[in-house]
């Protein structure tokens, strides 16, 4: 006689509804993601400023449209300078990069608004979003010892 597997899905109870209301409305205020981003990007809304966390020349190489370069290990208070107000959208290379999580947390220490896009770079050149930079589209897509 063939055992049957126990479900993986659904070895941990859902949320109650009103729990899962209070969990994903919470996320959303911490990340957002590329199709948000480009559609702000295209239709000119403003509120928010796009940061690359990674290394300098890997921004150089590559970046969303006017991101600025804030690599994770520069962040001291004394250096920022950003429009008043906005919210700082930070990102990193992709999924398997914490950088722009702990640049997030290190920005948010320091008193400011911050939102990651969550993907990175990876997930933006995978769904056809445009670059800037020396390279563009040509630039490594993973982190590399340059």
């Amino acid at each position: 006689m063939k055992i049957k597997p126990k479900t993986q899905v659904l070895s941990t109870p859902a949320a109650r509804p009103e729990e899962a209301v209070e969990y994903f409305t919470a996320k959303g205020r911490y990340e957002t993601d590329i199709a948000d981003v480009a559609f702000d990007l295209q239709e000119g809304i403003i509120g928010f400023t796009i940061i690359d966390v990674r290394d300098a020349q890997s921004y150089e190489e590559a970046h969303l449209p006017g991101a600025l370069s804030l690599p994770f290990g520069q962040i001291k208070r004394s250096t920022l300078v950003f429009p008043k107000g906005d919210v700082l959208v930070l990102y990193c290379w992709g999924p398997a990069c914490n950088g722009a999580s702990k640049a997030a947390a290190k920005l948010a220490a320091l008193g400011y608004p911050v939102k990651e896009m969550i993907g990175g770079i990876e997930y933006w050149r995978k769904e056809g979003g445009s670059l800037e930079g020396t390279l563009g589209d040509k630039a490594p897509i993973y982190w590399n010892m340059h």
